[in-house]
């Protein structure tokens, strides 16, 4: 009766339980991303936080790259009817090359509001013009009110805010007009991996090596945002309080982005991209961890309470309206700014950003700048100018080397050391939020765990008994096995190996039950049948990791969220005095599962008395396939392994496989 009322306290009742979310499909770029506005400013303080640095995590951007010297060169004038324009090239990043138009107010008085431009998947966008039936198609349509002027929508935003009196930045998205460095192939419709690239030294893009490190077009593009903006206001005649990016498709995903990030941008309107429908096609608008629970409205709402407009076309974005806007506008209002974000409606549409919208951003613009324009304001015509008089190359200003796989390595090559510098000098706090996001999940999170038994059997000096572990909160089960010595001492040893539970039948395991502790062995996820040799991914044919694991996370974390789940349960199932284990520890000795009680552990914590692994020297950096079971992304980043195993300090902690183990027994170890 005694262990039957202390079995009772320590593991439950039995009840009904639905089939571990984790089994489903992966979701991808298509699925369904609301946003859930928050009850209170202060639950939104935490949430925001947490969104900020998944992004910046997610992009390759904790910490923050070196800024480098932009050694920016301006030339080439043009004048035009109350506007010029400049050509621009910068460095980004040592020998890493931005390029693009500033254009200016003729006459400039005083400091005057600054714009940044990302102009999306119009390729060649800021030297290109449409031909004469393009633009009689739109004019007809309503989309466009010229034929000189609607040649090219860039040119017309550029050359109206600059009338208007602002300066706008209109940079070059990688590969596009003259951005030369990489390719649109590896850019846009990169397909396939390069097994020239998957390699331990001198990446490249897309490899698994570069995904280790959170490497990605979109993270070179959004850095070469924050160098823009760096440009735009190293401008004396910018005003720093008055600042705005807006774009559309791929540049409004670019705005959507830098806006949330960098607190700097003041005002924002992206185009055709906020919805809580599909997130982002290209290769270029996705990176691993970025919109695992989170997704595009709720990037929007990081803007808030600062102007932000966007709009809706006959594309993914055409239910905005009635989902995702009115959860950014009650964002907005628990901020009281509810009239500082606006929609323009226009499902008529295809997806755009034409004359309407334009009008609409210069009137937003107008209104929150303060401009003194009448409102609203309609654009105005001009003539076009050439790519001769637009493009930045010249004799004068020699291109550099065009889609050159040397530079692509090269470039990656810079930005881990320098990651890898400045990660081994910061606080250790840095190292953990960081770590947080790559799993997925803190100790804090761990999730409402509850456990039905299933079968008991008596084995004399213990029981033995099975049953399901439920993570309630994610909708995650474990397949559990329990060796419980009728003396217990209050210690409890979760014991993880390659097999699953089976492992519990091992000597070392019958030692530890005979000293009094119970031990818990459990499939983790997948754990149990046959061994897991490739990973599921998304139906999207093109071989990039981040339309997997962009929405997904991998399957190493989320065996690692099975052991916090363990853990978390043990330190919270206590009904009765008795019932909370007094000791909580960790063994883990497979060439998989070692390296897992590491990141588990050092997401626990205090959580965790003791732990006792093999690494078998494992490294995340050593992983050449994106489907490999221990593929993580930003895994290497982070100072792979060794730098999980710093995390776990000042706990107590017996390693062997690395190049300082820990001697004795294991087992002795976990007894003390």
């Amino acid at each position: 009766m005694k262990h039957t009322l202390l079995l009772l306290a320590l593991f439950g009742t039995t009840f009904i339980h639905a089939e571990d979310s984790r089994l489903q499909p992966p979701k991808d770029l298509n699925g369904y991303f609301p946003f859930n506005p928050p009850s209170s400013l202060s639950e939104w303080d935490v949430r925001k936080e947490q969104v900020r640095r998944q992004i910046l995590v997610a992009e390759g951007l904790w910490p923050m790259p070196t800024k480098t010297p932009l050694n920016a060169v301006v030339h080439g004038k043009v004048e035009g009817d109350g506007y010029t324009v400049e050509k621009v090239y910068f460095e980004s990043a040592p020998g890493f090359f931005v390029t693009g138009s500033l254009w200016k107010p003729k006459v400039i008085k005083g400091k005057v509001p600054g714009v940044m431009f990302a102009h999306g998947h119009w390729q060649d966008a800021r030297l290109s013009l449409s031909s004469d039936d393009v633009v009689r198609r739109e004019i007809a349509s309503g989309g466009e009110r010229f034929e000189r002027g609607g040649k090219s929508i860039f040119q017309s935003l550029c050359i109206q805010l600059a009338r208007m009196g602002c300066i706008v930045w209109q940079w070059d998205m990688l590969s596009d007009s003259d951005s030369i460095q990489f390719s649109r192939e590896i850019v846009h419709t990169f397909a396939k991996q390069r097994p020239e690239m998957n390699t331990m030294e001198n990446w490249g893009l897309y490899s698994p090596q570069a995904e280790s490190h959170l490497q990605s077009i979109m993270g070179l593009q959004t850095w070469n945002a924050v160098r823009g903006l760096d440009f735009l206001l190293s401008l004396p005649e910018v005003d720093p309080e008055r600042t705005a990016i807006t774009g559309a498709s791929g540049g409004g995903t670019q705005t959507m982005l830098l806006a949330a990030i960098d607190d700097r941008i003041k005002l924002s309107f992206p185009c055709v991209m906020v919805s809580t429908s599909m997130q982002g096609g290209c290769t270029c608008e996705n990176a691993s961890l970025l919109r695992i629970g989170t997704g595009n409205v709720e990037f929007a709402g990081l803007f808030a309470p600062k102007p932000q407009g966007m709009n809706t076309a006959n594309d993914w974005t055409k239910e905005m309206a009635t989902k995702g806007f009115p959860e950014l506008q009650k964002l907005y209002e628990t901020h009281g700014k509810k009239d500082n974000v606006m929609l323009l409606r226009g499902e008529h549409f295809p997806h755009n950003y034409n004359a309407v919208t334009r009008s609409a951003f210069y009137t937003f613009v107008n209104k929150h700048f303060k401009l003194g324009h009448p409102s609203l304001v309609i654009e105005q015509d001009y003539e076009p100018l050439t790519k001769a008089q637009l493009t930045v190359w010249d004799d004068t200003h020699p291109a550099p080397k065009a889609a050159d796989p040397e530079f692509e390595r090269k470039l990656l090559k810079y930005f881990a050391e320098d990651a890898e510098k400045q990660l081994r000098a910061a606080d250790p706090s840095l190292l953990r939020q960081a770590v947080e996001v790559v799993i997925g999940r803190s100790y804090d999170k761990a999730g409402e765990v509850e456990w039905t038994l299933e079968d008991k059997q008596d084995r004399g000096d213990y029981l033995e008994m099975t049953g399901t572990l439920i993570n309630k909160t994610y909708n995650e089960e474990l397949n559990v096995a329990w060796l419980y010595p009728k003396q217990w001492n209050g210690r409890a040893v979760i014991w993880l190996d390659d097999s699953g539970k089976s492992a519990l039948q091992s000597d070392d395991v019958k030692k530890l039950v005979a000293s009094g502790a119970t031990v818990l062995g459990v499939d983790l996820l997948l754990q149990g049948g046959e061994p897991v040799k490739q990973t599921a991914v998304v139906k999207n044919p093109r071989e990039f990791a981040g339309y997997t694991h962009g929405y997904n996370n991998a399957l190493f974390a989320q065996r690692t969220h099975d052991v916090l789940s363990l853990v978390s349960f043990l330190r919270h199932a206590k009904v009765g005095s008795r019932a909370n284990p007094k000791t909580v520890c960790l063994a883990a000795f497979g060439s998989q599962t070692g390296p897992i009680a590491i990141a588990a552990r050092a997401l626990a914590g205090e959580a965790i008395d003791r732990a006792a692994v093999d690494t078998h020297g494992f490294r995340f950096g050593n992983v050449l396939d994106y489907r490999d079971p221990m593929f993580l992304p930003g895994g290497a980043k982070y100072l792979d392994l060794p730098g999980l195993i710093s995390l776990n300090s000042p706990h107590p902690l017996w390693v062997k496989g690395e190049s300082e183990s820990s001697g004795g027994s294991a087992t002795e170890w976990l007894l003390k």
